[in-house]
């Protein structure tokens, strides 16, 4: 299902994250050895450092990005935003129960039309989700425009590991470990098996960089995470 394109694979990729939102949490703190959170905390610093204003989280699942954000000094409200309804339920039910002062939100709608005016936010995220996305580079334009001049575009990603020395284990993790998970776990190996997939058939670091600067973002930067299975790449919206 990987090489599944366009609308197929938007319809593809909705009904199988719907299935698997009860325990979407739960195995990303299993797969990453609860790394995860860590990854989300570093990647909303990295999002609002010395910026004032809105956020918004694309493709937000049950808004665990969303919620780091309102943690970031200088942001005075997050919108989170996934067309999946399971996930965006689970993330209202999750702010309902938050005790940050910071007002968190969460709306349905498509990351490749996003229902926000041009220059709405300080900063607009997404965490794990692009390989997911029928078109990279519409959804990176889309958050380019809803951005303000001088504030930030990021995404938290799995990549293709890089040759090293624990390439060999990251592929045994993804292969075999993870779909054996999911189908203990989430009692959906075929998520668990596209999902490990789709990182391997998603683009190089330097080439969703390209990506990046091909939307009209500059000073485009990235970090390595992970032993290079994960990446932070953001960039800025011209003044």
């Amino acid at each position: 299902m990987v090489e599944l394109r366009g609308e197929e694979k938007r319809i593809y990729v909705a009904d199988m994250f719907s299935r698997i939102s009860g325990r979407y949490d739960l195995m990303n703190a299993i797969m990453t050895l609860g790394m995860d959170r860590r990854w989300r905390k570093l990647a909303a610093k990295t999002a609002g450092h010395s910026l004032e204003g809105a956020a918004l989280d694309v493709a937000t699942g049950t808004g665990d990005l969303a919620f780091q954000l309102a943690k970031t000094i200088g942001i005075t409200h997050v919108t989170g935003l996934d067309l999946i309804e399971p996930m965006i339920t689970r993330a209202q039910k999750k702010a309902r129960n938050n005790k940050g002062s910071i007002p968190v939100s969460f709306i349905q709608g498509d990351a490749l039309a996003l229902p926000f005016p041009d220059d709405s936010f300080a900063c607009v995220t997404s965490a794990f989700s692009l390989r997911n996305m029928p078109d990279v580079a519409l959804a990176l334009k889309e958050m380019k425009r809803v951005v303000k001049p001088g504030g930030r575009v990021l995404s938290l990603e799995t990549m293709p590991s890089s040759r090293g020395l624990f390439r060999p284990l990251v592929r045994v993790h993804f292969r075999t470990i993870v779909p054996i998970l999911g189908a203990m776990i989430a009692g959906d190996r075929s998520a668990y098996t596209y999902l490990p997939r789709s990182v391997e058939g998603f683009h190089s670091s330097d080439a969703l960089a390209d990506i990046f600067k091909a939307s009209g973002l500059t000073d485009i930067r990235h970090q390595s995470l992970a032993f290079g299975a994960v990446h932070i790449h953001w960039g800025t919206k011209r003044n």
